[in-house]
């Protein structure tokens, strides 16, 4: 899909989410693989956190940073599979949003390219909640790296034609 190069490049404010058990600062791959995607794009990195796979724990951090309006975007990783303890699709359910169906659907098509049927376990989803666009991704590098240059560079790049997340920002309060 075509960039209007012609058009201004307008930096995204993105908070960054690492959902798990067992990850700390020190391992957290995904979170530093799409740290430098998001800056390697021109983006501003507002802030980012790990925290357990808690429903309530992300469910209060998602609030923060939706209030915080410093924070445009808000990108999840861990928690969407299907254990017990993953539990973000959840989590992002008791935001009361407005579910984005294709984004999942879309991401689990690219995933599908490169890991085959295995991409079914996936739960990634997005919602925009009070202004604030969230999406989850899968723990895992590979599953990052899909989802951002498959579908969030575009369409957190102000000049993606013929749409784009950030020119419906300004309306998602209407």
């Amino acid at each position: 899909m075509p960039i209007d190069e012609s058009l201004a490049f307008k930096p995204v404010r993105i908070a960054l989410l690492t959902i798990s058990d067992s990850r700390s600062a020190a391992d957290d791959r995904s979170g530093d693989k799409l740290e430098e995607l998001l800056s390697g794009a021109g983006h501003i990195l507002a802030a980012r956190a790990i925290i357990k796979d808690e429903t309530a724990l992300i469910v209060s951090r998602l609030h923060n940073w939706i209030d915080d309006p410093e924070v445009d975007v808000v990108i999840t990783t861990g928690g969407t599979g299907l254990t017990g303890r993953d539990v973000t699709p959840e989590a992002l359910h008791r935001l009361d949003g407005k579910d984005i169906p294709g984004f999942g659907e879309l991401f689990r098509w690219l995933s599908y390219q490169t890991i085959g049927t295995s991409t079914i376990q996936s739960r990634a989803c997005a919602v925009v909640a009070r202004g604030t666009y969230i999406f989850a991704l899968p723990g895992s590098t590979g599953a990052v790296t899909d989802a951002w240059e498959g579908i969030l560079s575009t369409q957190l790049d102000s000049r993606h034609k013929p749409c784009n997340f950030v020119e419906l920002m300004p309306r998602l309060m209407e």
